[in-house]
């Protein structure tokens, strides 16, 4: 029943807030109310009218309005430390389901601005105060902040809204906006935690090793002898005089590669688990073949990727992955 509150509230945040990845703070969505210390602050300067009135203390109504007026300048510079200020959020990187995603969004103040912004704290709506990443802003200048945001499921997810806060100068009155990024995070399936060795595949083992070796590499092996056609670069000419005087023949330069075997990580090697953990499982598997340089495939019920090896060869199969259905 608790709940039932709080999600009528993020339904009438979500109609009222376009998505955009960049927004400018004007009077529209910029809100402001007393904090506790405000309230606290509004009651003494109650309780010092009334002593004012009752014991006719001209010296007590000088200080009351005094300080009723330096709460008023108070409202009006928190209001103004963030009206004017324009948000932007770079793209985010992909993570993994259980791991945090570093939100980086860009604050610009005006480049008339002539004071700047202080005590900026940003947070995803759904998280407390306490994780808070406070910043400053230089006169007409721009600087960045830094929040993490936990993504629970793979896919193509929608971001968090974003909280703008201040309490500057005073601390009696706070300043915020709400913000609902149009950007989207691609989450990557969960990492299976110990999962088993690579698959055997036809042909080879799973540990990489090289099946045969191929000519024409730029490694040294060894030496063999001279065959017709060898490169002249090849022959071991510090060697040639020798050999020839004794009835020998000339050596080359052994230069081989290795051949390395094509793993296949099959959707059917992961045989008796729910799809999500097969589909952990096999992003797993992505990852170690990938940190041993392995030339590997991944096929999917519909879908199939040809072995390759490379960063973009492991994003291409991690997305394949967090956006299969």
């Amino acid at each position: 029943m608790a709940a039932a509150p709080q999600r009528r509230l993020d339904r009438w945040w979500d109609a009222r807030l376009q998505p955009t990845d960049t927004v400018l703070l004007t009077q529209r969505n910029v809100y402001i109310l007393p904090t506790r210390a405000g309230l606290m602050f509004a009651l003494t300067l109650f309780t010092l009218l009334l002593a004012s009135i009752n014991y006719q203390l001209n010296l007590g109504y000088l200080l009351t309005f005094l300080l009723a007026g330096s709460g008023l300048a108070s409202m009006h510079l928190t209001h103004g430390n963030l009206r004017g200020l324009q948000l932007h959020l770079k793209p985010v990187a992909p993570v993994h389901a259980g791991d945090a995603a570093l939100l980086e969004v860009v604050l610009a103040a005006p480049p008339a601005a002539r004071a700047p912004r202080h005590g900026l704290g940003l947070r995803c709506q759904a998280a407390g105060e306490d994780t808070l990443a406070w910043v400053d802003v230089p006169a007409g200048g721009q600087a960045s902040s830094h929040v993490a945001w936990q993504a629970a499921t793979r896919g193509l997810q929608p971001l968090p809204r974003l909280v703008l806060a201040t309490r500057f100068p005073l601390g009696l009155f706070r300043a915020w906006t709400v913000w609902r990024p149009a950007g989207r995070c691609l989450v990557y399936p969960r990492l299976e935690p110990l999962p088993p060795p690579l698959p055997q595949t036809a042909g080879g083992g799973s540990d990489g090793q090289p099946l045969g070796r191929a000519e024409g590499g730029s490694e040294t092996e060894g030496v063999r002898a001279y065959r017709r056609g060898d490169p002249p670069k090849w022959v071991l000419w510090k060697k040639a005089a020798k050999q020839l005087e004794g009835g020998g023949e000339l050596s080359s330069r052994d230069t081989r590669t290795p051949v390395r075997r094509q793993l296949w990580l099959d959707w059917q090697e992961a045989a008796g688990l729910a799809p999500e953990d097969r589909l952990s499982r096999l992003a797993a598997w992505v990852v170690a073949a990938d940190r041993q340089e392995l030339l590997y495939g991944l096929r999917l019920p519909g879908r199939e990727l040809a072995p390759d090896r490379g960063d973009a060869h492991r994003r291409a199969c991690l997305e394949a992955l967090a956006l299969w259905q």
